[in-house]
Parts: C-alpha cells; structure tokens; sequence
C-alpha cells in the first residue's frame, strides 16, 4: 500500500473541504483544522490555496485527456470508445470523488494560465467526445439523434457520477459501469 505525502493528505483534505463548502469558502485554517494542525505547517509543503486547487483540477482533468486520447486512437468502435469513456469517468469517480467536485465546481478559480490550459482540455476532451458519436452517427453504429443532446445528456450524467454515487451504498462498482452503459448507450425501451 502506498504511503501519502504529507502533500497528498493537505490536498485530500482540502478536496473534501472544498466539496462540502466550496473553494471560495475554505480558509487555510479551515483545512488547517480539518487536519489538526497549525496553518503555518501547511507551508511547509504548499505555496497557497491556489496551488491546493490547480493541483486538483489539472491532475484530473490531465488524466481524463490521457485517458481520452488512448480511446480516440484505438481502433475500437465507437460504441467501444464510449464505453472506454463510461468506464473512465465511472474509474475516476469512484477514486476521486472529492476532487471532481472541484473540477466541476471551483474551475473557474484557477488562475490565468491554469484555467486557460484546463479550458483547452476540457473544450478538446468535449470536442474528441462529440467526434467520436459523430463516427458513429456516420457509420450506423450510434442512433441518428442530434449529435449535441447526445454529448450533452451524456457527459452531464458522467460529470455529475460524483454527487450521486457516494450516496448509492448498495450499489456495486461492476454493476454500476454496467448498468450505466446500458442506460446510457441503449437507453431504456
């Protein structure tokens, strides 16, 4: 089992600060706090609040795009690549709940350089997503619906896995990447 920094737990602290209150809300002593220690200790490992946030935000949506690009360059179906996508957000969900409601929440937070470069992530990821139903659109693999409700409806269900999920106790990991691409790739008649 791997050991966390001391880092990695101010940033996991923090995650789960900035979930229940929100980024703008949280103090260094607050997270200072919810640890039981000194807020000054907290400079020991961080810069500032900052940092803490693009931390967050830029690793995961860092490995949403590595994850994307794999799927885009396989040479999978597109019924294959989103359920790749399913199964990737369903993964990061399950892992980093805390953290993506920062992603989802508190992005707009970030500073200059980091939120333009999480934009372009995120603007590319969307636009990967939509040309892969488009593929399938094209090739009769993927329902002739309107391209955008389907990216819409789709990656709105994933972003938001993180509010409802926790919440589900009975509900089993595998049973949940299943029934959610039955759901979302079959529908429900």
């Amino acid at each position: 089992m791997k050991v966390e920094s001391r880092k990695q737990e101010i940033i996991n602290a923090a995650s789960i600060l900035f979930k229940e209150k929100g980024y703008s809300a949280v103090t260094m002593r607050d997270l200072a706090k919810a640890m039981g220690i000194k807020a000054a200790s907290l400079y020991n490992h961080i810069q500032s609040k900052q940092e803490i946030l693009s931390t967050i935000i830029i690793d995961l949506a860092e490995e949403f795009t590595t994850g994307m690009d794999k799927i885009v360059n396989s040479d999978q179906t597109a019924v294959q690549k989103l359920e790749n996508i399913i199964d990737l957000h369903i993964d990061v969900t399950l892992r980093n709940a805390d953290g993506l409601a920062s992603l989802n929440n508190d992005w707009m937070h970030l500073e200059e350089e980091n939120l333009q470069y999480f934009e372009k992530m995120r603007h590319d990821y969307e636009e990967s997503f939509r040309i892969i139903v488009q593929k399938g659109v094209d090739r009769q693999e993927i329902k002739s619906y309107n391209i955008e409700i389907i990216v819409f409806s789709t990656l709105s269900t994933l972003r938001t896995l993180y509010l409802w999920y926790p919440r589900q106790k009975s509900i089993d990991a595998n049973i949940l990447k299943h029934d959610m691409m039955s759901v979302l790739l079959k529908g429900v008649v």
